[in-house]
């Protein structure tokens, strides 16, 4: 049975469509079928042969642009959507590029390609590279990160962690992603003590210093103790996108009445880009990172105590900084494992723009922390 055309009119699409690039594996009787199947299920999920000609077909299908082979397991499809089904939400954009079919095997998100009209649709970065250049009084070096660790210290010898890394000369003492409203640290008490210590050690020095507090929380929490966070003279804001959620983030770059620079943790989200599903590492950790309003992206680097390779690392760094209209550059920060001896390596993948994030390696250096992290900012301040 086929439904009647519908009466929709035809004048409510532009005509200007977005395109996802998808990895399907498999042979390319099957993997054809599956660029067909993404495009019904991705946008009317119901039967094709079912739906009578006009608006819907001609313009809410989906649509292979292009089919071609990939590698010997897998081709590359890249399917456009009316840029109108995404509704100018975060939220079904997500939906439609990869909604029903994150379910099924096989099939991984490669690449965005999203027009102005609907690029315009996000106010994304606030700060984005140049911008947290300027905060921080830092033309053209690689910045600074350190995170306060580890959990089941008191909130009084956290702050006097974040004072030493200020008075050493880090940009950046950011909360670890576990600390959040425990017992041994209460948020407000740990965050009110952590942002007066580096401010003072910046005052003490001369050179701006941030604390960065951890506003991953429920969802009722998370507004609240960003403003709180604020008031309480932090420089910045880690959040968790997939625990939180993308729009949730969105939702806290776009309000005025906070305006701190962002920082996004990978938390939760490695599942995201293991194995033949999921989405790439440039989309997962750069281009929906900066839709969503990220000054900076964390991430795993590579070779360090996780998987990602310089290859997937290498295409983080390109979702960062890819034309993307008018969303602004963001600094990628990798970490997990980064010692001192790696910096010269690590720049050669990364090159300047970049957020140095070191926890461990600060501590096996040496005795004196405040020593080790002027030892740490001297290597970098030799690159420039």
């Amino acid at each position: 049975m086929i439904i009647q055309k519908t009466c929709t009119p035809s004048s409510l699409f532009s005509g200007e469509r977005f395109s996802v690039t998808y990895r399907i594996y498999g042979i390319e009787k099957d993997a054809r079928a599956k660029a067909e199947d993404i495009c019904i299920e991705q946008t009317v999920e119901f039967p094709a042969e079912c739906v009578g000609e006009g608006t819907i077909r001609d313009h809410v299908f989906g649509r292979i642009e292009s089919f071609e082979l990939y590698d010997k397991a897998s081709f590359r499809a890249i399917i456009s959507y009316a840029v109108e089904i995404a509704a100018g939400e975060l939220t079904q954009l997500l939906n439609v590029i990869f909604g029903n079919t994150s379910i099924k095997p096989g099939i991984r998100v490669e690449h965005l390609d999203l027009p102005s009209s609907l690029l315009n649709t996000f106010k994304g970065p606030r700060f984005g590279r140049d911008g947290i250049r300027r905060l921080l009084n830092v033309p053209t070096r690689p910045l600074l990160s350190t995170a306060i660790k580890p959990m089941g210290h008191s909130s009084e010898e956290f702050a006097d962690l974040a004072y030493r890394f200020a008075l050493g000369g880090m940009d950046m003492i950011k909360d670890d992603h576990g600390l959040t409203d425990q017992g041994c640290s209460p948020f407000e008490e740990r965050v009110e003590l952590c942002a007066a210590a580096v401010n003072k050690a910046s005052k003490e020095t001369g050179q701006p210093s941030i604390y960065i507090a951890n506003i991953t929380a429920p969802r009722r929490d998370v507004i609240k103790r960003a403003r709180f966070a604020k008031a309480a003279g932090a420089g910045g804001i880690m959040v968790a996108p997939g625990i939180i959620g993308f729009d949730l983030m969105r939702e806290l770059a776009d309000d005025d009445s906070i305006g701190l620079p962002i920082l996004t943790h990978p938390a939760l989200q490695g599942s995201f880009v293991t194995g033949q599903g999921g989405m790439s590492h440039g989309v997962i950790f750069g281009q929906l990172a900066r839709l969503a309003g990220s000054d900076a992206t964390i991430f795993p680097n590579f070779g360090g105590r996780f998987s990602f390779s310089r290859e997937e690392c290498a295409d983080i760094v390109h979702g960062t900084a890819e034309p993307m209209g008018h969303l602004k550059t963001i600094f990628p920060a990798p970490g997990g494992g980064m010692s001192l001896e790696r910096v010269p390596e690590m720049l050669e993948t990364y090159g300047k723009d970049l957020i140095f994030l070191i926890g461990g390696g600060l501590f096996k250096h040496g005795p004196d922390l405040v020593e080790n992290c002027r030892h740490f900012r001297k290597m970098v301040e030799k690159i420039g």
